[in-house]
């Protein structure tokens, strides 16, 4: 009998942290971080479609489509584990190694998949997506944007924690969102994300 141990892979997402160079009140791992994406691109679609409702040449996207992107967006950390922002993004030639680096992972992952080419191609797609359309970019942006305001929510909790490590990281993590120009990612950011910080008295309208 065959045995695969690909999704058992998969499982050990939760023992990848994140936020490695920073003292964390609470450690996150990229497995519920994949969780919290996953939300909030699928809302971010949700969104972007209504705005673009009636637009002419507007790409709506399928929110289910756009959350399985988002789950598997970090599953190749599993091998190359988390590599910081600061360092994955300091200039083109780390960043185009880094991809490739990347991509290998995924390789790596399909091959603990059966030897069936549709289901690795499949998975593959998804581990290591080919921006190759107009709809595969506007759910790499989706997935992007919501990735970044998952990291921004992270530092909320931090401040509301009390911790001023995150202070920073708020700062320009907010300015990175605004300048992707979404309006999708606006409103969300405007009318979802303030209540992250409040007390649970606060968001169950206990405490007025």
């Amino acid at each position: 009998m065959e045995e695969y141990g690909f999704y058992a892979m998969l499982d050990r997402m939760q023992y990848i942290n994140r936020w490695g160079l920073m003292r964390n009140s609470r450690t996150e791992n990229i497995k519920e971080h994949s969780f919290d994406v996953a939300v909030i691109a699928h809302a971010l679609c949700i969104l972007h479609n209504k705005f673009c409702d009636g637009v002419s040449g507007a790409i709506i996207l399928d929110p289910y489509k756009v959350q399985s992107y988002s789950i598997y967006h970090d599953c190749t950390e599993i091998i190359t584990g988390d590599l910081p922002t600061p360092i994955k993004y300091r200039n083109k030639e780390i960043t185009d190694a880094y991809k490739e680096v990347e991509r290998e992972a995924a390789e790596t992952l399909v091959s603990l998949l059966p030897e069936d080419k549709d289901i690795r191609a499949e998975y593959l797609e998804l581990l290591a997506p080919g921006l190759t359309s107009e709809e595969s970019i506007m759910i790499h942006r989706i997935v992007k944007a919501a990735d970044r305001i998952a990291a921004y929510i992270k530092c909320v909790r931090e401040e509301s924690s009390g911790s001023t490590e995150f202070s920073s990281a708020k700062e320009s993590t907010g300015r990175t969102i605004k300048a992707m120009k979404m309006p999708e990612v606006d409103y969300f950011m405007e009318h979802f994300v303030p209540p992250y910080g409040f007390t649970l008295d606060k968001l169950s309208g206990k405490d007025d």
